[in-house]
């Protein structure tokens, strides 16, 4: 059994502090990508790691500690999901000069930012509405893999799937987030492609 986990399982408060140091911006960048919502990601964050304070007594060592809290984490994204499903979603409304009620809109500050950093934030928001059109089962996987660098057997052991469904499922999610991209402008078709080769 892992040294951290021995220690996590007999109290022992530094180890839970370097287990949060370690898995903090992970936990987070998963629930990120999946709920897409900064202040939901933070609160799932904290939840996970409130479980694995709870739980880790029962943690056997059968999968890695890394699998087992990447299974916590997506467990509680789908609660949070539930929760927000059963949440009336208000959208933000103001007034413009002509007394019309609008959507609020929020403009990004543009003060300091020079064209690249502009195109790679703009990548970074297609792959995020990218990812919101995916299914539920086919963002899940394509996060833990494309994103988290999770392994097949990993990610099979996390969403206790079989390996081929998982390599099945990625490579349908893949598919779409391409399309979806290409679509927007990011990622040249095949046929312009083959004109830039030609050029």
């Amino acid at each position: 059994m892992d040294e951290l986990v021995r220690r996590l399982q007999k109290g022992d408060d530094a180890a839970f502090e370097e287990f949060v140091s370690t898995y903090e911006k992970k936990i987070y960048t998963l629930a990120l990508r999946q709920i897409g919502n900064a202040q939901d990601a933070q609160d799932i964050t904290q939840e996970v790691f409130l479980r694995v304070y709870r739980n880790i007594g029962n943690f056997r060592a059968e999968s890695r500690l890394s699998t087992w809290v990447y299974q916590i984490t997506m467990n509680a994204c789908i609660d949070a999901s539930r929760r927000r499903a059963r949440r009336v979603e208000v959208t933000p409304m103001y007034t413009d000069e002509d007394g019309e009620e609008q959507t609020q809109i929020e403009m990004p500050d543009e003060s300091y930012a020079p064209e690249k950093v502009f195109e790679q934030t703009s990548l970074r928001e297609q792959i995020k509405e990218g990812l919101s059109h995916l299914s539920e089962e086919h963002r899940r996987i394509l996060v833990l893999r494309d994103i988290n660098g999770l392994s097949y057997t990993e990610i099979a052991e996390v969403l206790n799937l079989s390996e081929g469904t998982v390599k099945s499922r990625l490579f349908r999610a893949r598919d779409r987030m391409c399309t979806f991209l290409r679509a927007h402008g990011n990622i040249p078709s095949a046929s312009a492609s083959k004109e830039a080769e030609r050029g």
